[in-house]
């Protein structure tokens, strides 16, 4: 078994698992264990944090920062067993540095990702602003949500994950909600605070925006995380982060679904700082299939 051993925090579960062993013998090659999950199998967005750790270890310059990732989920990960990640270099340059991860189980990928790194440089400085949002402090939690259910779903994403989520407009895990936009405001924030690390803090916001990134899809076409007959699983994922992010500070996630056709979704997000500062760009496309469709 290599699942992270059970510690006293879900934050400190989910550091455990970020910190990757180099293999013995094998340059720019890692060792990783998942986190326990329902089901069996590995979260994406742990697999795309780790990948993304393991590249930025391989760069000459710790001040590059990823700004950009493009990753596709090939198979499904077995959490029971270890993932190797093996870093191609693909260049250095001046300002730039880009790097390609595979994450491998039993000898195939499960993962394949590009990420973009690049020194900071002045230029060109704007952004869209925030959409109108409650305090988070004056919207519910998930654990409130979720509290007092007798499943191991709903025990994982309430008492065992790393991450506060609050639903502006009301989650969608117990049934469908009326307004069918496909429009959702989510704050998000870590339980604990986060080493000061922004490798660190950019890849954990690649793992915590996996858990919502298909929720707009579900909302769009009226079904909800309890639609009997759901299979839904991410496809691909593309990431920018325009500037620094803290993620044990409050960030907003605003989200859309542009489009849904031949069983896949589309869910497209902008993170927002507290302070209204635009901080990254998400899309990820899933697979998404009702029995009616």
């Amino acid at each position: 078994m290599t699942l992270v051993p059970a510690a006293p925090d879900p934050t400190t579960t989910l550091l455990a698992a970020l910190d990757l062993v180099p293999y013995p013998g094998e340059p720019d090659t890692y060792r990783g264990v998942s986190l326990p999950r329902p089901g069996g199998r590995v979260f994406g967005g742990q697999v795309l944090a780790q990948a993304l750790i393991a590249a930025g270890r391989t760069l000459p310059d710790t001040d590059r920062l990823p700004h950009s990732l493009h990753g596709y989920f090939l198979r499904a990960g077995d959490a029971s067993e270890p993932i190797d990640f093996a870093v191609e270099r693909l260049r250095d340059g001046r300002s730039f540095s880009a790097r390609h991860t595979h994450a491998f189980q039993g000898g195939v990928p499960i993962l394949s990702m590009v990420a973009s790194f690049q020194a900071q440089q002045d230029g060109l400085d704007y952004a869209d602003p925030m959409p109108s949002a409650p305090d988070p402090d004056d919207v519910g939690s998930t654990d409130e949500v979720l509290a007092g259910i007798d499943h191991p779903v709903a025990k994982f994403w309430s008492t065992e994950s790393a991450f506060d989520v609050r639903h502006v407009n009301g989650s969608i895990y117990l049934g469908p909600h009326p307004d069918t936009s496909g429009r959702q405001l989510v704050w998000v924030r870590s339980r604990n605070p986060i080493p000061d690390d922004q490798l660190l803090h950019r890849a954990l916001l690649a793992y915590a925006c996996d858990q919502v990134m298909l929720e707009p899809v579900l909302r769009r076409s009226g079904n909800s995380w309890m639609t009997r007959g759901l299979s839904i699983a991410s496809l691909d994922h593309a990431m920018w982060w325009h500037r620094d992010v803290r993620v044990d500070e409050w960030l907003l996630f605003a989200q859309s679904s542009p489009s849904a056709q031949g069983g896949r979704g589309l869910g497209a997000t902008q993170v927002f700082s507290r302070d209204g500062t635009l901080v990254a760009s998400i899309a990820q496309e899933g697979m998404v299939r009702v029995p009616s469709s």
